[in-house]
């Protein structure tokens, strides 16, 4: 018996074994068939497109995903755009890869890129690692075959000798398209337009005309529609704009059709934004579609099918035009934004110094008669100060309102700010908590932190394109924190819990407060360091050491330096754990933290510390306008509201005695700076970004200090005393 339930087992298999061979067989066959077209048009902006015009890219916008492309790439010397060489070859390497000069590519000489070995040793000197071929080599170690139209496509699809197999200047030279894993083709016709014109004195040349660009667009989308009618069916087809071409950076056109896309947006876990990837997920997309593994140097993720569209074309058009509009308009209006804002914080600092120092002299003077105009000023500089305590997190939530659609959009902005900012003053002077020293102080720090808490949490989107946020179009991030943001949210943070603990202390013990005080401390600081939320690895020990101050004066405890060196250990600990459990996740779902785990373990961690070291240091050294706000409002802090003795009020002094705990917020919110400074690549922005909401704010409990130190009234004069009468004799 069991011999012939054996034998029956091994007939079953054998009847199994074709089924499963013929299976095995369809899984390769079918990883085979996968064949992917990559379209590049550098220049190719959504305002470019048009039914009548370009319609075989109408098309494909109808029937597939669309979104705006950010193409970042190691720009030339002094400039902010990207090339269509350094476009190519950041394709080709999935890194941002730069060249020499911006140039138009050549073709190649029998299948060899002109000065590929130059091209790979000057990725050296960008800090990026860059590995050129990196697209092409990974489809022919595979196997598969590779062939290149254009000469901006042959630098996409060269291997890593700079060779490649198949060459065609148009798509009717390339013979047999069926026969190809890859094609990667170049619609260069808007950057062939650009480039002819005559540049100006730094060799950029001038913008296209609008008739220009027209007349180029429909060429390119001409040389689209030849190229797509000779794809053979199922063929995944990838259009990109992988380059600038005009004087200033642009958002561009990213197209997906066939294969796993539908008609929507796409999106991308480099970005978390819908509509909105980059060009390094191009390479990435391009190796995941064709079946195969994607490198560990290939820093971009695969675009994947994001939210549902506009019911027509034209709508989704226009949306995305609107974003790239957005993008431009926020590049016009940052350096005067922060002109202004440089300058009416310094000019408010020097006002409220002159106001304390003739409240100095109008007391010594005993001006009774004075007494209500003084008072009034006070009250001004203390409504001031919360509505500039206001703006850092008004500059997000202005996000809310389409600004830059408005015909002035710099008065725009300032205006819709100021609203905002308005709101929250009159929130905080709106119940009886604004007689309290702490009241008005507490509320605009509450609603600092919680607001951009929900905005994290729920996809950083009024971070995107907000003066004070992300810039899309050279963004290096577009989720979780900027160290911006964290400056605003980390000083908001330490703010509310003194506030809030001033009030529980009247309620509660003092170990229950600095209990609760370091729950929501705790999870403030997961929220930024959290790889789904905040992903800020620079962050999370300067919040957690500032955090630390707080906590230890509010108990009533020294600060040593002992305490300092454990936190701060805790904090990288802290971080360095939340990196490893990124990176223990897929390659393609980490963040850059547990990037950064690899980076660790390839060795180019090295790069990327000097990179960031880099930039703190020239953004400190060159960025004098914030420099300047950062002193100024320090020496407010230390050597006007500190120093009672020079001039005549203890305003710090005595809003301490009010509310002790404005001291321990006030202690941890400076040391989350001064840590955040010295750890990330923002340098100053951060201390300044978080000054501009410590100070005024302070400034208003002093302000209010002060007023509840004076009397409402003056005390009236005392009577003489009687004249006793000798006794008689």
């Amino acid at each position: 018996m069991p011999y012939r339930t054996l034998a029956r087992l091994c007939l079953g298999l054998l009847a199994l074994l074709p089924v499963l061979v013929g299976a095995a067989s369809g899984t390769a066959g079918a990883a085979a068939e996968s064949r992917v077209a990559v379209v590049g048009v550098p220049g190719l902006q959504w305002s470019d497109l048009d039914q009548a015009r370009t319609p075989h890219l109408w098309k494909l916008v109808g029937e597939g995903a669309s979104a705006s492309l950010s193409t970042r790439v190691v720009p030339p010397p002094n400039r902010g755009t990207s090339c269509p060489m350094a476009g190519w070859l950041t394709v080709s390497a999935g890194q941002r890869a730069g060249a020499p000069g911006c140039v138009m590519p050549e073709p190649p000489i029998g299948g060899a890129v002109p000065g590929w070995a130059e091209l790979t040793a000057f990725q050296d000197s960008t800090g990026y690692d860059a590995m050129l071929g990196t697209l092409g080599q990974t489809v022919e170690d595979a196997g598969g075959r590779v062939a290149a139209i254009g000469p901006g496509a042959a630098l996409g699809a060269a291997d890593r000798s700079g060779k490649v197999a198949a060459y065609a200047d148009a798509p009717e030279g390339l013979a047999d398209p069926a026969s190809y894993d890859l094609i990667v083709m170049e619609a260069d016709q808007l950057a062939r337009a650009w480039t002819a014109l005559p540049p100006d004195s730094d060799g950029v040349p001038p913008d296209l005309t609008a008739a220009a660009r027209r007349s180029a667009a429909a060429e390119a989308d001409r040389r689209i529609g030849a190229f797509l009618d000779r794809l053979p069916p199922g063929t995944t087809v990838l259009v990109a704009g992988v380059s600038d071409t005009s004087a200033a950076a642009h958002l561009h056109v990213a197209l997906a059709y066939g294969g796993p896309y539908r008609h929507g947006f796409l999106t991308a876990t480099s970005t978390r934004q819908d509509a909105l990837v980059t060009i390094t997920d191009l390479t990435a997309t391009t190796i995941k579609n064709l079946g195969l593994a994607v490198p560990a140097g290939v820093v971009g993720r695969g675009w994947e099918n994001g939210g549902e569209a506009p019911p027509t074309v034209a709508e989704s058009v226009t949306r995305l035009a609107d974003e790239d509009l957005a993008s431009q308009v926020l590049r016009e209006v940052r350096g005067p934004f922060f002109a202004v804002f440089v300058a009416v914080q310094v000019l408010f600092y020097a006002v409220a110094a002159l106001v304390l120092r003739r409240r100095r002299s109008s007391r010594n003077a005993e001006a009774p008669v004075e007494d209500a105009a003084r008072s009034r000023v006070l009250v001004a500089v203390q409504v001031v100060a919360v509505v500039s305590g206001a703006v850092a997190v008004s500059t997000f939530l202005a996000q809310l309102v389409p600004w830059w659609s408005l015909p002035a959009a710099m008065p725009a902005l300032i205006v819709t700010i100021l609203a905002f900012a308005g709101l929250i003053t009159a929130l905080a002077f709106a119940g009886p908590w604004r007689a309290h020293v702490l009241g008005p102080l507490t509320v605009v720090a509450g609603v600092t932190s919680l607001a951009l808490l929900v905005d994290v949490m729920t996809g950083s989107r009024l971070q995107v394109n907000a003066v004070t946020g992300y810039e899309p179009v050279t963004g290096g991030r577009f989720y979780g924190f900027s160290n911006i943001a964290f400056a605003v949210y980390s000083t908001g943070t330490v703010l509310a819990l003194a506030g809030l603990a001033q009030w529980l202390l009247g309620h509660l013990r003092r170990s229950v407060v600095v209990l609760v005080c370091a729950v929501y401390g705790a999870f403030a600081v997961f929220a930024d360091g959290w790889p789904a939320w905040g992903a800020d690895f620079g962050g999370v020990p300067a919040f957690v050491i500032g955090l630390a101050v707080f906590l230890i004066l509010l108990s009533g405890r020294r600060v040593s330096l002992l305490k300092l060196l454990l936190v701060g250990a805790a904090g990288a600990a802290l971080i360095g754990a939340i990196a490893f459990a990124d990176w223990l996740r897929a390659a393609d779902q980490r963040t850059h933290l547990g990037n950064f785990v690899q980076q660790i373990i390839d060795g180019q961690a090295w790069t990327v510390v000097w990179r960031k070291f880099s930039s703190m240091v020239g953004i400190t050294v060159g960025n004098w306008q914030l420099t300047l706000l950062s002193l100024v409002a320090l020496a407010f802090l230390f050597f006007v509201l500190d120093r009672p003795s020079r001039w005549g009020a203890s305003a710090l002094g005595r809003a301490y005695g009010f509310a002790p705990t404005l001291r321990a917020g006030l202690f941890g919110a400076l040391t989350c700076a001064f840590v955040g400074f010295l750890v990330n690549d923002s340098g100053i922005a951060i201390p300044a970004m978080a000054l501009t909401v410590a100070v005024p704010l302070t400034l208003a409990a002093c302000v209010r200090a002060l007023q509840l130190a004076t009397p409402t009234t003056q005390d009236p004069p005392s009577a003489p005393a009687a004249t006793t009468a000798p006794p008689a004799a």
